[in-house]
C-alpha cells in the first residue's frame, strides 16, 4: 500500500509541490509567530540583565520602574547606599521618547544612568556615554559612532552602540548620562524612576518599595501580554489552516482514486492498510513543508521590526506538530476511502 501511495505522489508531483509551497508558507508564519513570542520574552530578560541590579527600589505603591509614572528623588540613592546589605546604589531615569530621523520620528526607549554606575549597556562598538550630549544607541537604529542625532529635541552625539537592548516589541533603547535624561524627562529636576542596587537591602525607606528582578520582569511583560496572547491565538489559527490545506489535498486524492480504493477493498485490503497509505501521503506533505518552512522562516525573520528567535526547539516542535497534523488530516480522506463500494472495481456503482 505504501508503494502505491508513493507512486501516486510521483504521478501527481506538481500538485504535491504546490501543496508543499502553500503549507510551508503557513508553517513558516507559524514558526515566525513562535519566534516573535520567544523574542518578546527574551528581550525583557535581556534588558533586566543589562541593568545588572539585585534589587529595584521604586515609589511605594507603584507598579514597577518601567511602567510607573511616579518619580522619586534621585538623591534617595545616597540613603539607599548606606543601608545594610547594599554595596552600590544608583538612580535610573527610564522613559519613552522619539528620535528625529530624515524619514520621520522613531519611537525609542531611554535609560539615563550615572556614568560609572549600574545601568551601563554592554558595548558592541565605541565607548560608554560619560559626558553631557553623549549617547549609546541600540544597533537596530543603524546609527554609526560619531553620528549626531536629535532625541526629544535634544542634540546628542553617538559615542557607542549596544546590541540586544530592546523592549516593548523591539523598541530600541538609547542610553545617556542621567543629567541629560533628567533634562528631557523632568526639565532638569533631580528625579529618577528607580534606584537600583548591588546587594540586597535588609530594609528600605518607608517611601519606597523593593522589587526583585523577577518582579520587574513580570511588570515589564504586562503591557505586552495582550499582544503575546494575540500571537498565540493567530498561531493556533495557522495550524488549523495548514491542517485544512493538507486535508483538502488528501481528500482530492481520494476522490480521484476511488476506483483504486475499490480494487484494494475487493482484494481484501483492511481499513488500517488504507489509512496507512493516506497517512504516508499526508505525513510526507506536512513534514516536507515543515522542513521547507524552517529555511523560509530564517529568510523572512530579518524583515521583522523586532527580534525573532528561531530556536532548534521551535524547529523540532514544528516537525512534531507537522507529523500530528498530517496524521489527523489523513482521517478526512479515510472515511471516503473506506466508504467506497468494492463493486466499483468491476465497473459497478
Amino acid at each position: 500500500m505504501w508503494l502505491v501511495s508513493l507512486r501516486d505522489l510521483q504521478w501527481r508531483r506538481r500538485r504535491f509541490l504546490i501543496a508543499v509551497v502553500a503549507t510551508a508558507l503557513v508553517f513558516a508564519m507559524s514558526l515566525l509567530m513562535a519566534g516573535a513570542d520567544a523574542g518578546l520574552t527574551s528581550e525583557t530578560r535581556r534588558i533586566i540583565d543589562v541593568i545588572g541590579a539585585d534589587r529595584w527600589l521604586v515609589a511605594k505603591g507603584t507598579s514597577g520602574p518601567f511602567t510607573t509614572v511616579t518619580a522619586i528623588p534621585a538623591e534617595s540613592a545616597a540613603a539607599v547606599a548606606a543601608l545594610p546589605g547594599v554595596h552600590q546604589a544608583d538612580p535610573l531615569v527610564i522613559f519613552h521618547s522619539t528620535l528625529l530621523r530624515t524619514n520621520g520620528l522613531k519611537d525609542v526607549n531611554v535609560i539615563g544612568y550615572r556614568p560609572g554606575g549600574l545601568g551601563a549597556p554592554p558595548l558592541t562598538s565605541g565607548r560608554l556615554a560619560s559626558a553631557s550630549g553623549e549617547v549609546v544607541v541600540d544597533t537596530r537604529l543603524g546609527l554609526d559612532v560619531g553620528r549626531t542625532i536629535d532625541i526629544g529635541g535634544q542634540v546628542a552625539k553617538v559615542v557607542g552602540t549596544a546590541s540586544g537592548v530592546t523592549y516593548y516589541f523591539g523598541g530600541p533603547t538609547v542610553f545617556m548620562p542621567i543629567a541629560d535624561a533628567q533634562a528631557l524627562a523632568f526639565r532638569g529636576l533631580p528625579l529618577a524612576m528607580t534606584v537600583v542596587t548591588k546587594g540586597v537591602p535588609t530594609s528600605v525607606p518607608t517611601s519606597l518599595q523593593s522589587m526583585t528582578s523577577a518582579q520587574v520582569r513580570t511588570d515589564l511583560d504586562r503591557p505586552t501580554k495582550n499582544g503575546k496572547s494575540t500571537i498565540q491565538f493567530l498561531n493556533t489559527l495557522l495550524w488549523l489552516v495548514a491542517a485544512g490545506i493538507i486535508a483538502s489535498i488528501v481528500y482530492l486524492s481520494v476522490l480521484e482514486r476511488l476506483r483504486d480504493f475499490a480494487v484494494f477493498k475487493a482484494t481484501g485490503a483492511s481499513s488500517r492498510a488504507l489509512y496507512g497509505g493516506l497517512a504516508l501521503q499526508a505525513v510526507l506533505l506536512s513534514v516536507t513543508s515543515a522542513i521547507v518552512a524552517t529555511g523560509l522562516a530564517h529568510l523572512l525573520a530579518p524583515g521583522f521590526a523586532f527580534a525573532i528567535e528561531l530556536t532548534a526547539v521551535a524547529a523540532i516542535r514544528l516537525l512534531v506538530v507537522a507529523l500530528v497534523v498530517g496524521l489527523v488530516a489523513s482521517l478526512v480522506g479515510l472515511r471516503r476511502a473506506v466508504g467506497v463500494d468494492p463493486a466499483l472495481a468491476f465497473g459497478g456503482g
